[in-house]
């Protein structure tokens, strides 16, 4: 199991993956800039040069970067669309010039609109934005999301369509969150419900194109539609529920990546640990690590 955390890139983006290291994972996810600000500055070559030399020497892998959280892909306004898409080829961008595998987006919000008809406004956005760009090994992921207001993308078909519609002419693949899940109504927290989501997410998306897996529990109660984050097995998920995903055979080798809360400090490697625990996977000191970071090299969805 590769499992990792969403690091801090505050005084330096190279600072995201030596804490990364620091902690103990061994993969990580990041923001490129500013993810509550329309205008993200561009990394300097050297900025680029810094983060990929770190990541190199510490053998961390895939690199996830999140885009902008103001991004709406599939919003009916006009300018909000066009906004989105300006902001996500830059993120696109970004992302080519740090070495990244994967970019994940959310779908964005059918407000004004019909779920049907956002999703074809995601597509084409995401279409525009790529537009004469080589990616070059980055592969888009779309992920999932908790239902929450008129957002798109709550359940595995809507996400597969979002794929249908691109995967002609772009990398594209998904990334499933385990509260979004949790959220928008599959019971991944009982093992007949896990496993019924697992067949359903094979059926529809495909688990070959799930290239990432946020591991989160959840605050909010099942099927609430509440996006809310939650320590790994101190939520609704629980310890049992988060034991049978991580151990899940169709699962278990795809990438897990925490975005659970840091309320105190240690909290992402209290969480990393819990991971690792409910995998079976016994502590091993960070030279041991860092050892069979150099043996396994890198991983990358098919």
């Amino acid at each position: 199991m590769r499992v990792g955390v969403h690091t801090s890139i505050a005084g330096g983006l190279e600072n995201a993956a030596h804490h990364a290291q620091q902690i103990g994972c061994d993969t990580f996810q990041m923001f490129s800039a500013n993810p509550r600000g329309w205008k993200g500055q561009d990394p300097t070559p050297e900025a680029c040069e810094r983060l990929r030399a770190a990541r190199a020497g510490y053998s961390l892998a895939p690199l996830v970067i999140h885009d902008n959280y103001l991004i709406n892909l599939a919003s009916a306004d006009p300018l909000i669309r066009q906004m989105s898409i300006a902001a996500f080829r830059k993120e696109l961008e970004r992302a080519l010039a740090l070495g990244a595998d994967y970019l994940v987006t959310h779908p964005g919000s059918a407000k004004d609109g019909t779920a049907t008809e956002a999703i074809k406004v995601c597509i084409e956005s995401v279409r525009q934005a790529a537009k004469g760009l080589k990616l070059d090994g980055l592969r888009i992921l779309i992920e999932n999301t908790a239902g929450q207001g008129a957002s798109i993308g709550r359940t595995f078909e809507e996400v597969a369509d979002i794929l249908a519609g691109t995967a002609k002419e772009l990398p594209v693949g998904a990334c499933i969150d385990t509260a979004h899940c949790f959220e928008a109504g599959y019971a991944v927290h009982t093992g007949a419900g896990l496993d019924a989501t697992v067949e359903t997410l094979e059926s529809t998306i495909g688990l070959a194109n799930v290239c990432v897996i946020h591991a989160n529990d959840s605050k909010t109660a099942f099927g609430s539609h509440a996006d809310r984050h939650e320590h790994i097995g101190k939520g609704q998920i629980g310890k049992e529920g988060f034991r049978r995903i991580v151990c899940h055979a169709k699962l278990r080798e795809i990438p897990f990546i925490c975005e659970t809360p840091i309320d105190k400090p240690g909290d992402d490697r209290r969480n990393l640990r819990m991971m690792r625990k409910l995998a079976g996977e016994l502590a091993v000191s960070s030279q041991a690590l860092a050892f069979s970071r150099r043996r396994t090299g890198t991983l990358a969805c098919p």
